[in-house]
């Protein structure tokens, strides 16, 4: 059998027992955090449903088991098996609930992020978008996923001659006048 109580300030446990073991939950909880941490004891079968009590030093887990009665002492996150029962002070019993078969113990997963929906982000000259992922700075532009274009080398034809300076076309590979060698 599993049980479940409210600890206060956030903090949530949950205590169940497989044959001699009895596993402790701790969930706490707060403004966008959850946190959960659990540890597994020697107990023997439990007999009795466990006891759960706060006193001035944190709370207190009490079990009748096989083995006898056995103590669990929590404060904040840490567990502690103890010898003896707390015997000074105040302490409040905290109430217990039953767990179905079906409840799942500790904290639900978290529903999946939804993908970032971004405008284009603008300072100056520069532009960044996230899908596709693009980025433009003045003339240059990088985009992540696209092919780089082979770089290709023109040969730079002249407007003149560079021995004579006689006028030549762009198709002239030689100088109709000296016969030099264009581009050269």
């Amino acid at each position: 059998m599993a049980y479940s109580g409210e600890l206060g300030n956030g903090q949530r446990i949950y205590l169940s027992n497989q044959g001699d073991q009895t596993t402790i939950t701790l969930v706490s909880a707060g403004i966008g955090q959850q946190q959960q941490a659990s540890s597994t004891f020697q107990t023997g079968a439990w007999v009795a449903p466990p006891v759960i009590l706060r006193t001035p030093q944190g709370v207190e887990v009490r079990l009748q088991t096989a083995m006898g009665e056995r103590y669990v002492v929590i404060q904040g996150d840490r567990m502690s098996v103890s010898a003896s029962a707390f015997t000074g002070g105040t302490v409040e019993t905290l109430p217990l609930q039953p767990l179905q078969a079906t409840e799942s113990v500790g904290m639900t997963p978290m529903e999946p992020m939804p993908p970032l929906k971004m405008s284009p982000l603008k300072m100056g000259n520069m532009q960044m978008s996230m899908n596709p992922m693009e980025m433009q700075m003045g003339n240059m532009e990088i985009k992540m996923g696209s092919p780089i274009p082979p770089v290709t080398t023109a040969r730079v034809v002249p407007q003149f001659c560079s021995q004579c300076g006689t006028g030549v076309k762009p198709s002239d590979r030689f100088c109709s006048h000296c016969g030099h060698e264009l581009g050269t």
